[in-house]
Parts: structure tokens; C-alpha cells; sequence
């Protein structure tokens, strides 16, 4: 049988069987009354459109009138094409429907805007979302360990002891290395003091005690002190304050629910049938 399958006639044979099949089907198709394929104003004038961005000029009439066939012939042979099942086992073509229902499906569940109430009410219910994260208020002078001929183990008390006698002044900030980071924070929020410094950084923040020079606290950049002037807590919002975030996550929130429920009610139309791959007995 292998032998049969390599032989060049046998594949001439195929061939001509699946033309014959496809001729058989377009054939099928002719005899019934002709599709109607209508090209409307509105899809001419976005066929200009397109001409007129893609050249900068409008589209002369020979250009239209090859638009408007080229578009034709696309119609007719995507619709044969259809017809011969083309598209079943197409992978991006299944894709591409897949994302255009799902599109039909957010423009037909059209959700409108949420009332006070309804806002009101999905934000009580999510409140660790919308939460205001805790923030610090905060001096710190660099210190940089690379320094050459730096001595560290004099350099730190002796820094830490000037810091003290300044005490929360601006007379701080001319002690230590020069830095292109700020000196001096004001109910900065932790996730930004992380992203500017570093997450150890901000994780000794936490044990520190507020009102006098502590260090040093280590960070991307090298060694600070620190002196904590103010802890905010973190916060329940109200919502004046987070309307406009709990407007968009109930909307979309709510959407991906009616899409979810939309589908459901499709899959319902249809017996599912999963078969499952045999697993090989290990002998």
C-alpha cells in the first residue's frame, strides 16, 4: 500500500477525484437562483477612503471602478469559498470570526452608563481594590558606597551623627553625596518609592520610626538615611474620590458577565462531544 501511495498516478487520480468534487459542488450551487452581491454607497466611499489615505489623493474613476470589481471578486470568491467549506479548518480564519461575534456580541449587550447606586454598590463590594494604598512622607541623603577611597566604617557614624544635629531641616540636604533623587518626599506612595529606590528599600521603611535620622537602608543605588516625618495609612475611598476607576471596572466587569452568559445560552444550541486521546498501557 505504501508502494501504491508513492506512485506519481495514483496522485494524478486524487487530484482529478477532488477537481472533480469541487467542480461537482460550484456546479450544485449554479443551479440555483444566482447570489446577490450588492456594493453599497457607504462601502464605496470607505473603498475611496482607504485609496486616499494609502496615496494622499483620491482614487481616479479607472481606480474606482478597479476597486469596486476588486472588491467583487473578493465577495464572490470568498463566498465559493465558503461554500467548498474552505474555512472550516482554517485556524485564522476561525480566529478572525471568533473576534468579530465577540465584537457583535459587546456592541449588542450594550450595558449603557451605572447609576450612583450601582457604582456605590460595586465598590463596597470590592473596597481592597480601590483601596488608597499607604503613603510616606520622607527626607533622605545619599550616600555612595563605590566612592573611591571611601571609608565606610568611619564614613556612616560620623554622616548619621551631622544628620542628627540637623535634624529635619533643609540644612540635611547638603549633607552627603550629590544625587539626581529627590531629597525630600511628601505622602509619596509606596508602589512609586518602589519603583524609585527599590523594594528593600521600601521594606525597611516599614521599621523605621518616624521623627529622627535612621540608616543606613540599602537601596539600588547605594546607602541612605532616612528620617520619616509622616505615615498615611492605607484608606477606604469614597467615592467621589475613585469614580470615574469603579465606572470603568464595573463596566467592564459587567460586560465580560453578559458575554459569558450570551455564549452560554449559544452553547446550549449545541451536544458537545470530547474525545479524549487514549493513554498507552505501560507494560
Amino acid at each position: 500500500m505504501k508502494k501504491l501511495l508513492r506512485e506519481p498516478f495514483v496522485h494524478f487520480l486524487l487530484l482529478g477525484a477532488l477537481l472533480f468534487l469541487a467542480d461537482a459542488l460550484i456546479a450544485k450551487r449554479d443551479a440555483r437562483a444566482p447570489g446577490k452581491i450588492v456594493v453599497t454607497q457607504g462601502q464605496i466611499e470607505n473603498l475611496a477612503a482607504v485609496h486616499e489615505r494609502t496615496w494622499r489623493r483620491s482614487p481616479t474613476p479607472e481606480e474606482m471602478k478597479g476597486l469596486i470589481d476588486s472588491h467583487v471578486r473578493e465577495e464572490v470568491l470568498y463566498r465559493e469559498g465558503v461554500a467548498l467549506g474552505l474555512d472550516r479548518d482554517d485556524q485564522l480564519i476561525r480566529r478572525r470570526v471568533r473576534q468579530k461575534m465577540d465584537l457583535l456580541v459587546e456592541e449588542a449587550q450594550s450595558l449603557g452608563e451605572p447609576s450612583e447606586p450601582d457604582l456605590q454598590a460595586y465598590l463596597d463590594t470590592h473596597r481592597t481594590r480601590f483601596a488608597i494604598e499607604p503613603r510616606l512622607s520622607f527626607r533622605q541623603v545619599y550616600l555612595d558606597p563605590r566612592r573611591e577611597g571611601r571609608d565606610l566604617g568611619r564614613e556612616i557614624p560620623r554622616l548619621l551623627a551631622e544628620l542628627k544635629r540637623a535634624g529635619d531641616s533643609d540644612a540635611a540636604a547638603r549633607a552627603g553625596d550629590a544625587t539626581q533623587l529627590e531629597h525630600q518626599f511628601e505622602a509619596a506612595q509606596m508602589s512609586d518609592i518602589s519603583r524609585a529606590f527599590g523594594t528593600e528599600f521600601t521594606s525597611a521603611l516599614a521599621t523605621l520610626s518616624r521623627g529622627q535620622w535612621q540608616g543606613p537602608v540599602r537601596s539600588t543605588y547605594g546607602i541612605h538615611f532616612v528620617l520619616i516625618r509622616e505615615r498615611i495609612e492605607s484608606q477606604a475611598p469614597a467615592l467621589a474620590e475613585v469614580r470615574e476607576a469603579v465606572r470603568r471596572e464595573w463596566t467592564r466587569d459587567r460586560a465580560v458577565a453578559r458575554s459569558e452568559e450570551f455564549y452560554r445560552r449559544l452553547l446550549e444550541r449545541y451536544s458537545v462531544t470530547i474525545e479524549h486521546p487514549k493513554v498507552a498501557q505501560v507494560r
